[in-house]
C-alpha cells in the first residue's frame, strides 16, 4: 500500500496529468469526461484495487496491464515506479512500460460524452492512433491518473507558421519591413521570410520534426540561397533543402538536435527572382507556405513521427505595365515612332532601360514588369513631318494590403514630373495607358509664292527709283 501511495504522488506530479474534480464515491466506480474538442480517446486499464478513504489497496493488474489480469502487482514493479525521476517524459516512459497497447483497450471516451461506471485504479488515456494525420491538431500526451471523477485536461499544442516579403523602391532606396505584399520589376531579386513558432510541448517529444512546404508561383525563380536560423545562430546544416518546379521543402527530422524546445522560433530567409512568367495586375504572384510538424508525442522516436499540417499563409508580389499609344494632334494612330523607357535607380544613380514590345502596326508600345518608382520616356525616332517631343519623366505609385491574409492591389497611378502626359489606370490589369501626341511641323512658304513675289516687286521699285535719280543728276550736270 505504501508503494501505491508513492506512485500516486509521482503520477499527480506530472504536468500533463488529469484534473480531479470530485471526491471519491462510496461505490468505487467513477466517471471520466473529455472536452468536446472532436477527439476520441482510448482508455487503457493498467491497475485496479480497492479504494477506501482515498487509499487504493490490494493492487492488481488491470485489463491492459502487462501482468496477468486480476493478479497482484509485485513489490518489484511498485518499487521501480516509485524510483522514476526526471522529466515528465522520462517518468511516463517508466510508467507506460506496464501498459499493453496492443491489447483491446478497456473503453473509449468521446468528447462531450462522459464514460461512467469506471472502477477505481490507474488508467492510460490517449487519442486514437492515426485520427489526426495531416490535421492541424496534435495528439494528447499519454495521461496516467488515479481514477476518481475526472475531467480530461489534454496537454497538447500546435505550431504556427507565417510567410512575409519585403518591398523595395529602387528609385527612392526605401525598403519596408516584413509584410504580406510587395511590388517589383521583372528581373529583381525578391526577399522572403518563413517563420515557425513551435508548439509549447516540444519537450514531451523524443524527436520533433518540421518541414516547411513553400510554393513559389511560376513568376518566381528560387535563387538557391535559403538560410535557417535559430536564436541568431545559423542552423542550415540541420536541414535538407530541395526545390522542384517551384515547390520548396526545408526539412529537419529533429529540431531538438540544435536545442529548439517549447515555443522556439525558427526562421528561414531566401530570395527568388521575378521572371518573365510573372502575372501582371491584381491577380499578382501569390506564394504560400504551410508547416508539417510532429503531432503525436506518443510516437515520436526517430523515423516514427506522425505529423499534422498548419493552415497555409500567403503573400503576393505585384508588378505592372505601361502602354504608350502614338497619336497625332487629332488623336489618330501614328506610325514611324520609336520609344525607350528607363527607370531611375537611387543606389547606382543610373537609368536602366526597360524592354519594349511594339504592336505590328508600330503604334503601341508596351513596357511590362514594372515596379513603383521614377521613369523616363524618350522618343528616339520621330515620325516624318512631325515635331519631336522632349523626354518625359513620371512616377508610378501603387498601394496594396501589407497586412492581410489575402492581400489585394488597391490603387495604381502614374503622374508626370516633367513634360505633359496623362495616364489611365486599370488596377485589375495592372496597366497605365497614355497617348503621346506628335504635332505636325510648320508649313514654310513655297518658291514663287507670295513670299518671293513681294521681294521682286520691292526690288523692282528700288531699281527704277535708282534709275530716276541717276538720270536727274546727269541732266543737272
Amino acid at each position: 500500500m505504501k508503494y501505491f501511495k508513492k506512485i500516486a504522488s509521482l503520477v499527480l506530479a506530472l504536468t500533463m496529468a488529469l484534473v480531479l474534480a470530485v471526491p471519491a464515491m462510496a461505490a468505487n466506480t467513477y466517471t471520466i469526461t473529455a472536452p468536446n474538442n472532436g477527439h476520441t480517446y482510448e482508455v487503457y486499464q493498467i491497475f485496479t484495487g480497492d479504494l477506501y478513504n482515498g487509499v487504493l489497496s490490494n493492487v492488481k493488474w488491470g485489463q491492459n496491464g502487462t501482468g496477468t489480469t486480476g493478479t497482484a502487482v509485485s513489490d518489484t514493479v511498485l518499487e521501480e515506479l516509485e524510483k522514476a525521476t526526471g522529466t515528465d517524459t522520462e517518468k511516463l516512459a517508466v510508467i507506460t512500460k506496464y501498459v499493453n497497447l496492443s491489447s483491446t483497450h478497456y473503453n473509449t471516451v468521446v468528447g462531450g460524452t462522459p464514460l461512467t461506471g469506471v472502477p477505481a485504479g490507474y488508467y492510460l488515456i490517449k487519442d486514437v492512433d492515426g485520427a489526426l494525420a495531416g490535421e492541424n491538431d496534435s495528439y494528447t500526451t499519454y495521461i496516467v491518473e488515479v481514477v476518481d471523477d475526472v475531467t480530461i485536461a489534454p496537454k497538447s499544442d500546435v505550431p504556427e507558421v507565417e510567410k512575409k516579403v519585403k518591398d523595395t523602391n529602387d528609385s527612392t532606396g526605401e525598403t519596408s519591413g516584413w509584410q504580406d505584399s510587395a511590388d517589383y520589376d521583372i528581373g529583381d531579386s525578391v526577399p522572403f521570410q518563413l517563420k515557425a513558432t513551435l508548439a509549447d510541448n516540444v519537450s514531451s517529444y523524443t524527436t520533433y520534426k518540421i518541414v516547411f512546404h513553400d510554393t513559389l508561383s511560376a513568376g518566381l525563380t528560387y535563387n538557391d540561397d535559403a538560410k535557417v536560423t535559430f536564436n541568431g545562430n545559423d542552423v542550415t546544416s540541420y536541414f535538407t533543402i530541395a526545390e522542384t518546379n517551384g515547390a520548396l521543402t526545408i526539412t529537419c527530422d529533429n529540431v531538438k538536435a540544435f536545442s529548439a524546445t517549447n515555443s522556439s522560433v525558427i526562421t528561414v530567409e531566401y530570395t527568388a527572382t521575378l521572371n518573365e512568367n510573372a502575372v501582371i495586375g491584381s491577380a499578382g504572384n501569390p506564394n504560400e507556405v504551410y508547416l508539417e510538424y510532429s503531432n503525436n508525442p506518443n510516437k515520436s522516436e526517430a523515423g516514427n513521427n506522425e505529423t499534422g499540417n498548419t493552415p497555409e499563409d500567403k503573400v503576393i508580389v505585384f508588378t505592372y505595365k505601361t502602354i504608350v499609344n502614338k497619336v497625332d494632334g487629332q488623336g489618330n494612330s501614328l506610325t514611324g515612332a520609336e520609344f525607350t523607357l528607363e527607370k531611375y535607380n537611387e543606389e547606382t544613380n543610373e537609368w536602366k532601360a526597360i524592354t519594349v514590345v511594339k504592336n505590328d502596326e508600330g503604334t503601341t508600345f508596351t513596357f511590362s514588369g514594372l515596379d513603383d518608382g521614377k521613369y523616363r520616356l524618350t522618343e528616339t525616332k520621330t515620325p516624318a513631318g512631325y515635331n519631336s517631343i522632349a523626354p518625359i519623366e513620371f512616377t508610378i505609385t501603387a498601394e496594396h494590403d501589407v497586412l492581410s491574409d489575402n492581400p489585394a492591389l488597391t490603387s495604381l497611378s502614374g503622374n508626370a514630373t516633367t513634360g505633359e502626359i496623362t495616364f489611365t489606370a486599370n488596377t485589375t490589369e495592372g496597366s497605365l495607358s497614355t497617348n503621346v501626341v506628335n504635332k505636325a511641323g510648320s508649313t514654310l512658304p513655297e518658291t514663287g509664292g507670295i513670299g518671293t513675289t513681294i521681294f521682286y516687286v520691292v526690288g523692282g521699285i528700288l531699281v527704277i527709283g535708282a534709275g530716276v535719280v541717276l538720270v536727274t543728276k546727269k541732266r543737272m550736270g
